[in-house]
């Protein structure tokens, strides 16, 4: 599927209920941008809700992976997500299916993806590829998912486990070969796939082996990533040489700091979530362990939560000083519309 037919795919979801929420947001994020005051009308056009917390591999900058997480672990419930979802999906454009671990290790996340294409929402989710079997390809596609996003963080064994700890790549790349061949077979479009690659020092070397591979398996896409890196002050092992690839640089100093500067407003906050897999409510992506936590959907309706207090309080807060966020700090994503 080319990125062409994608984005087609993704403009066949637009409908005028989500066209006008769109609106809706894109008018209170400038407003707010404008008066300095957190003004929120509509509701999230992106939300990504966690299957699980549990993941199969030991990523040395991943919580899942290096098991830190004070939260619990837990999969998300089928009856639960699909309760949470209707109530919002009229106006939802994008539905992930990710947070943290590794989605296809809840063993009823297929059945999720499958009633939010019913619901004609754009899904995507983001694997470690170890789990796309003969059986698991084929019912993927089955769901309708949109978007499948495979990590390869290097194009030989050594490199690739050099980060994905306990990872197989052979076993990945022929996960990759099954979801080609069987898009084929089942004469589906979908779902669109996308090797990402995380760029790090040990990796960066192997940058244009990763599309040469892609190309050979039938990947429609490569996308290279940036790495957050969580003790990056006095230099990390896993920084880039190549600059273009590093959310920092190295100061007359001798420490590290984040290339972009943090300015006092924050896109995400206005059109996008992250639903934890028991229904914690948490700003962004970056709050991996769910430590600001704007609501519980176990005990309120989403509605109610997206224009609630704390919501309110913490746009506020953004305002005032994103450099003054702890989960702000690392990150040079959030200020950019349609990001």
């Amino acid at each position: 599927m080319s990125t062409f037919a994608d984005s087609l795919n993704f403009v066949s979801k637009l409908t005028p209920k989500r066209v006008l929420n769109i609106s809706k947001i894109l008018s209170s994020y400038y407003y707010t941008r404008f008066t300095k005051k957190p003004v929120q009308w509509g509701l999230p056009m992106t939300v990504s809700i966690e299957p699980t917390t549990a993941c199969n591999l030991r990523c040395p900058e991943c919580p899942s992976g290096l098991r830190s997480f004070t939260r619990d672990t837990g999969n998300l419930k089928l009856d639960f997500f699909t309760k949470t979802i209707d109530e919002i999906a009229d106006e939802l454009l994008y539905l992930i299916f990710y947070f943290q671990g590794e989605p296809y290790i809840n063993p009823k996340f297929l059945d999720m993806v499958k009633h939010a294409s019913d619901k004609g929402l754009y899904t995507i989710t983001s694997t470690n590829g170890h789990f796309l079997n003969k059986e698991n390809a084929i019912k993927t596609i089955e769901s309708g998912l949109d978007r499948m996003i495979i990590s390869v963080d290097g194009t030989t064994q050594e490199t690739y486990e050099s980060y994905r700890k306990g990872g197989k790549l052979d076993v990945v790349l022929q996960g990759a070969r099954n979801m080609v061949k069987w898009k084929k077979e089942m004469n589906s479009k979908t779902p669109h796939l996308i090797f990402q690659f995380l760029v790090v020092k040990p990796n960066e070397h192997q940058i244009d082996e990763i599309y040469k591979i892609a190309d050979e398996i039938g990947i429609d896409e490569v996308k290279l990533k940036t790495a957050q890196i969580y003790n990056y002050e006095d230099g990390n092992d896993l920084i880039p040489t190549i600059s273009k690839y590093s959310r920092y640089h190295k100061t007359a100093s001798g420490k590290y700091t984040v290339k972009h500067k943090l300015d006092n407003h924050c896109w995400k906050l206005w059109h996008a979530c992250v639903i934890t897999w028991d229904g914690l409510v948490v700003p962004c992506c970056f709050d991996k362990d769910a430590l600001h936590k704007l609501g519980d959907l176990k005990k309120m309706s989403f509605k109610e939560l997206w224009q609630a207090k704390p919501y309110q309080n913490f746009r506020k807060l953004l305002l005032g000083g994103r450099d003054k966020i702890d989960i702000c700090k690392n990150c040079t994503e959030g200020c950019k519309v349609w990001a």
